[in-house]
């Protein structure tokens, strides 16, 4: 059984980190969020140590680490410009680290992790649980043994979100990354991983609450929109009362991989504790392309654009 902490136990995504410690034989025993909101805590560590200032929880888990009773692993649901720290923070305790998609905001921030990773001879893992969906892994086996040269990819997610959002740290550009960054790294992450690397990136859209472009990689052309202004869904959507769109076509044919996300961080956790997690290199090129993404300037309605983006 290995021992872990948790940073940002109140988070929207700290349950399935919960539910994976538990579902792989394993025990959290301090947990960390500036807010006290988390009683979930109780359906799956309920004797787990809890605190709402850092300072206390760094002590506490110091004191843990020079009785020889420290944490294993550190996992990471904090909010997205706070990784890169609390990532630091978990490897000089002598801990492995698994850290929420996206890993940073800035490539380079990588390359100084990489650095301290090899001084403390520990690993990051990241959660890049799409890579283990069964459909993905099955599409990237018949993209490798095919000869076609190019696909054409039209990708669209919608995943409506409250005034709430945009007072929220999600809504603060520099802290979330915006929209691309944080609601989108994964899908970059699924595309780079499944079609090669980015040879041209195009924005032709972007406001706080969408983005639109196309990226070509060395084996896809890709359409992209993503949003999270339920306006801009389907009208066949509306009519169904859904606030969740997700549809991705190759050569005009759906793909299909909506079923099957519930267990993935699970999954993720199995593979990150027998040694095969992905790691800090896994992320380089989705943190690269969200990057050149929220720093381009959009080109407008120009070439060739999502249908969406209108």
């Amino acid at each position: 059984m290995k021992k872990f902490g948790l940073v940002g136990a109140g988070g929207y995504i700290a349950p399935r980190h919960m539910k994976a410690i538990k579902e792989t034989g394993n025990d959290l025993v301090a947990a960390l969020d500036k807010n006290d909101s988390v009683g979930i805590i109780d359906s799956y560590f309920p004797y787990a140590d809890f605190f709402t200032e850092f300072e206390r929880f760094d002590r506490h888990l110091e004191k843990l680490k020079r009785k020889h009773e420290g944490i294993d692993y550190l996992s990471i649901c904090s909010p997205n410009y706070l990784h890169d720290s609390h990532i630091r923070f978990g490897l000089r305790l002598g801990a492995e680290v698994i850290c929420e998609k996206p890993l940073v905001l800035n490539p380079w921030n990588i390359e100084a992790l990489q650095e301290i990773e090899k001084e403390m001879g520990k690993k990051v893992n990241t959660i890049l649980q799409l890579r283990l969906h069964p459909a993905v892994k099955e599409l990237k086996e018949k993209i490798k043994s095919s000869y076609q040269k190019k696909y054409d990819v039209d990708l669209a997610y919608i995943t409506s979100r409250g005034k709430w959002y945009f007072t929220s740290w999600k809504g603060d550009i520099q802290k979330s990354g915006g929209i691309a960054t944080n609601i989108g790294v994964h899908f970059y992450d699924l595309l780079s991983w499944l079609f090669g690397p980015v040879v041209n990136n195009i924005v032709h859209i972007q406001k706080e609450d969408r983005v639109a472009g196309f990226l070509e990689y060395e084996k896809a052309r890709v359409r992209y929109f993503l949003s999270i202004n339920e306006e801009t869904l389907p009208d066949e959507i509306k009519a169904t009362g859904k606030k969740t769109y997700r549809r991705m076509l190759i050569d005009g044919e759906e793909f299909e991989f909506s079923d099957g996300f519930g267990d993935l961080h699970t999954s993720s956790y199995k593979e990150i504790l027998t040694g095969n997690g992905f790691g800090l290199e896994e992320s380089i090129n989705s943190i690269q392309t969200v990057y050149e993404i929220r720093n381009s300037s959009p080109v407008g309605l120009i070439g060739d654009y999502h249908p969406f983006a209108q």
